[in-house]
């Protein structure tokens, strides 16, 4: 008996070991040295097209001079004459009068329209603003390894509508079944902004948390305690398109050293996220290896052990190409880009690969974030 345990113990270790991703290596210990600190702000807008003041109104042309003929008439015609030239004399006046107010009112309102313009675009895009690029609708693929052993596959379905965003996350796990995660919402003057976040882990019924926007609230069915809605706030799968998105818009900002912070919601709580820029790394995925950028979330509180770590590639758009959360435990799940390594179909840094893929953010799976 004794020999038959030890024989299938061998043989479970030899398949766990040739099951084993051991390309990419378990993120290394970090020690963060900050050298920037930025903070949630308003994300840049085009800035408006100054008005063209209104052409002033043509003069009216002079009426044609009538000739006299008949000398009996020469008192008449000059008194008429006269007459006529003083009439002449009144309509110029009164025609430069109202050229000379029409152009008054057209400065006015010029300078007016610019002055709105500019407040309007102070407004929208301050000088502090962040550039934001949201990455476009695309279906993306991940494999996925719990401990390094491959398991199913991971999808999200990215939809950016125009000013609306909605990303379903797909993620099965051994023995539990599907774990399924809903974020849906608006672009707004901070970025990504979720409406609604939901969790539904194997048979559970699903946790929503609603993002009150007119009464700056975060609402949890899962608690009956409300929460004040910071500006800027995402969900737990929402950030990391949100962290794309700068990252995009901006990719010399993010350099080794640079914390953002992020205001993020679970289903019955939110904190502040601290995620640093680790540095650029070589990451081998399913199709060869690829350059990405290397984040990693900060402790959020004294004795925080669980790990998120994201890697954004740029010849795919810096969308995550890997994620690794590390359990207190020292359990992992990792969420590996299985598409083609491509570059954008259209310009560098905003468009999709020509692979289909899917972004499978939020490896911050199993339990709190």
């Amino acid at each position: 008996m004794l020999l038959a345990v030890l024989a299938l113990h061998w043989v479970a270790g030899r398949w766990v070991d040739r099951s084993r991703n051991v390309s990419n290596p378990a993120p290394a210990e970090h020690v963060p040295v900050q050298v920037e600190l930025l903070t949630p702000k308003p994300v840049a807008q085009a800035p408006t097209p100054p008005v063209q003041p209104p052409k002033p109104a043509p003069k009216p042309a002079a009426p044609p001079a009538h000739a006299i003929t008949t000398p009996q008439q020469t008192a008449e015609a000059a008194q008429a004459a006269q007459a006529a030239q003083a009439a002449q004399a009144a309509q110029v006046a009164q025609a430069e009068q109202a050229a000379q107010a029409a152009q008054a009112a057209a400065k006015a309102a010029s300078e007016a329209a610019a002055a709105q313009a500019a407040a309007a675009a102070k407004a929208a895009a301050p000088a502090s603003g962040d550039k934001f690029d949201v990455p476009p609708t695309g279906e993306l693929r991940y494999d996925t390894l719990i401990n390094g052993v491959m398991n199913q596959t991971g999808t999200i379905h990215w939809i950016n509508s125009a000013q609306h965003y909605e990303m379903v996350v797909s993620i099965s796990l051994p023995f539990v079944g599907p774990y399924v995660y809903s974020s849906k919402g608006h672009i707004d003057g901070f970025g990504v902004a979720p409406e609604q976040y939901s969790e539904q882990r194997g048979r559970r019924a699903a946790d929503v948390t609603v993002f009150d926007r007119a009464m700056k609230q975060l609402v949890y069915t899962r608690t009956p305690t409300n929460q004040p809605l910071a500006d800027g706030a995402q969900d737990r799968f929402s950030v990391v398109m949100q962290l794309a998105s700068l990252v995009r818009g901006s990719p010399d900002t993010y350099k080794p050293g640079v914390v953002r912070q992020f205001s993020v919601a679970d289903n019955d709580s939110n904190e502040i996220w601290p995620i640093e820029t680790v540095g650029d790394e070589n990451v081998q995925a399913r199709d060869g290896n690829v350059q990405a950028r290397h984040f990693t979330r900060l402790p959020r509180r004294d004795g925080d052990r669980r790990r998120l770590d994201i890697w954004l590639a740029p010849s795919i758009g810096w969308l995550p190409v890997r994620i690794v959360q590390t359990e207190p435990n020292g359990m992992q799940m990792e969420l590996l880009w299985r598409g083609k390594l491509q570059p954008p179909s259209s310009t560098p840094g905003a468009g999709m690969p020509d692979a289909t893929p899917d972004a499978t953010p939020g490896a911050d799976n199993s339990d709190k974030p």
